[in-house]
């Protein structure tokens, strides 16, 4: 299946977007990027020390990545990993080009047990309140229950794209 745009997998942290985006970015065989390793070493820095980013801080970051969008968006598309929490952010992304948001949603409860038991990550659960506290869930894109397994979402996302491609004919 080609695409030409970017889907951005997006939730907050721990829901699997870069589980799901890895995935799905290789079934699809286009490049997958992470948004976390656009963040600057001091928001990495603060978001360790368990302080939540503000929109101040996150300015830089979702420039980095408009512009990333565009250029994805100009060479075959891609898969973007991005939590994307306020609808101001996703905003800004479009801006950058095409987007299908896929927006992996889930209970805090589980998103915290998957958090806790999560090793070599910046983002621990004691951030996880102030996710769930600045989530503007989105009312567009495909929304899916975290409680799917990695491949039953990928499965889904496909079925969805390849849907949203044959209405668009």
């Amino acid at each position: 299946m080609s695409i030409a745009q970017v889907i951005i997998v997006m939730g907050v942290s721990g829901s699997g977007k870069s589980t799901v985006g890895s995935l799905l970015a290789r079934r699809l065989q286009v490049p997958f990027h992470d948004a976390d390793d656009f963040h600057s070493p001091a928001n990495i820095a603060k978001m360790a020390g368990g302080t939540p980013l503000t929109d101040e801080d996150r300015k830089g970051w979702l420039k980095a990545l408009s512009a990333g969008i565009r250029e994805w968006s100009q060479s075959g598309g891609a898969v973007l990993a991005c939590s994307a929490l306020k609808e101001s952010y996703r905003q800004q992304l479009m801006a950058g080009g095409p987007v299908t948001w896929v927006f992996l949603d889930g209970s805090e409860e589980l998103v915290r047990q998957r958090l806790t038991n999560r090793e070599g990550h910046y983002m621990g659960s004691a951030l996880l309140s102030s996710q769930f506290a600045a989530l503007e869930k989105p009312t567009y894109g495909l929304r899916l229950p975290i409680d799917d397994t990695p491949s039953d979402l990928v499965n889904q996302i496909v079925a969805y794209l390849e849907q949203e491609k044959g209405s668009a004919r």
